[in-house]
């Protein structure tokens, strides 16, 4: 049974709420676990960026190529480029571990809540062009729905270390579901928009986000005490995109592309409990507000003919991060905690290549590709408001990823016809594969609002990537 403030301590428990130092112990890591946790599955910041093998292989450089289901993520007008109804799905595997230091030489290992983060960030996509199911009055129409994993979180530090009083473990099973639509307006101009509905699922961790840490002194609680809080919504943003193809070879496949595009902001308005010993001690309610986001990718193949193709890519996102200036957290005991950010808006960078080969003597029905890539990105959380949850810091990041794609006449694992599928030469079945070593830059963190957590942290993360599509 949880352990409520005595009678009589009631001025003195709300007293303590008030108190801003005691505020930012409490809270400097809910604000992290709701707006910026996804760095612990190779992210900037609070988002997670790999969303699909293919595109993960090329260090996410997709937005300019965008030639699969998963434009519906990078870049929705790059769906006009799809034929027929086209499936995706796939997952990410998550490793790794926090290593830190606290300034006194006490060492702590965090963790993605084990060798392998559950539940694993994951996406699928379903595309439908119009015209080639028939529906020609439409015009040159694409529809597509997505479900991607932008915020999975699992990660736990251990409940004796010395930041325990500020995070021990920390989930946030949110899913953004992507209706979306593209218009190909002549052969040069695509067009996309889309919705971004985000809320917790049920089916994937407790269904809500679920912060835990020990009390770090609240009057009316013994020290110590196992605490929580909790909490849900469901928020909606907007996406618009474009793709401009200004050179084509002689079979009217792109030579040069350029992609951009815009994703609004979205808020989340957090409702849910505090908790001590799993009692009810008060409801709480904050906003989480999740950036906007500008994309801009530039694409051009070196080569393609009927054999091979050769694609090279440079991405660059503006993500929005200023707009976290602060997160206040209210109680239903009428204490309303004044929490300051002050984060600065980030670059990211990335660079990615492909080398496809469509024929091959060895593997007659089937497409090979090789890719790799680098990503580069700034961290926009100064010292001060930096949190053990989110280990971050600038990273480098070095992807690898292979693609195959079986044809007409190929067989899928030696069982599958793969023109099967499909109709008028267009069915293919595909597996993507996809491996990135994450590698954070030392950081070491003084004068933090929450002295308990300065220290230097080291942090390394190995993420596989898995998609299989199916073209019908």
């Amino acid at each position: 049974m949880g352990v409520r403030p005595a009678k009589g301590q009631t001025d003195n428990f709300k007293a303590a709420w008030r108190d801003v130092r005691l505020a930012r112990s409490v809270f400097l890591c809910l604000f992290a676990v709701t707006a910026t946790s996804p760095d612990t599955v190779g992210a900037e910041a609070f988002r997670i960026i790999p969303q699909s093998a293919s595109a993960e292989g090329q260090a996410n450089a997709f937005a300019a190529q965008a030639d699969d289901p998963s434009a519906i993520h990078y870049n929705p007008a790059g769906m006009t480029q799809l034929h027929g109804l086209q499936f995706s799905i796939g997952t990410n595997l998550v490793g790794g571990s926090v290593s830190y230091t606290s300034p006194t030489g006490v060492p702590v290992r965090g963790d993605v809540g084990g060798s392998v983060a559950i539940p694993p960030p994951s996406n699928l996509y379903i595309t439908g062009n119009l015209k080639d199911l028939g529906l020609t009055t439409l015009g040159n129409i694409v529809l597509g729905l997505g479900v991607t994993s932008p915020f999975g979180l699992h990660v736990r530090y251990p409940n004796n270390g010395p930041f325990s009083s500020a995070i021990t473990s920390a989930q946030l099973p949110l899913i953004d579901i992507k209706p979306t639509v593209a218009f190909k307006l002549n052969e040069q101009l695509s067009f996309g928009v889309g919705a971004d509905i985000y809320t917790f699922a049920s089916f994937i961790g407790k269904g809500q986000f679920d912060y835990k840490f020990n009390n770090p002194g609240i009057p009316g609680i013994p020290p110590g005490t196992p605490l929580e809080i909790n909490g849900n919504d469901t928020a909606a943003g907007f996406n618009v995109s474009l793709l401009y193809t200004p050179l084509r070879n002689a079979q009217g496949k792109p030579l040069a592309n350029i992609g951009l595009v815009y994703r609004s902001q979205a808020t989340l308005h957090l409702n849910g409990q505090f908790m001590a010993n799993g009692a009810v001690l008060t409801d709480a309610r904050s906003t989480a507000v999740l950036p906007q986001i500008f994309s801009g990718g530039v694409a051009i193949w070196p080569v393609r003919d009927a054999d091979r193709e050769w694609k090279l890519e440079m991405d660059i996102d503006y993500v929005g991060w200023k707009s976290f200036r602060n997160f206040d957290v209210h109680l239903s005991n009428g204490a309303t905690l004044p929490f300051p950010q002050n984060w600065k808006n980030s670059i990211v960078l990335m660079f990615g290549t492909e080398h496809r080969w469509l024929q091959m003597d060895r593997l007659p029905h089937w497409e090979v590709a090789v890719r790799g890539g680098y990503i580069r990105s700034q961290t926009p959380i100064p010292d001060a408001t930096f949190n053990p949850i989110v280990p971050e810091s600038d990273f480098n990041g070095i992807t690898v990823g292979l693609g195959l794609l079986c044809k007409q006449n190929g067989s899928f694992l030696a069982v599958i016809p793969c023109g099967g599928v499909g109709k008028d030469g267009r069915g293919a079945i595909g597996l993507d594969l996809a491996y990135q070593a994450q590698i954070y830059e030392s950081r070491t963190i003084t004068g933090n609002i929450n002295p308990t957590v300065d220290g230097t942290y080291r942090t390394m993360l190995h993420i596989g990537s898995v998609n299989l599509r199916v073209n019908f």
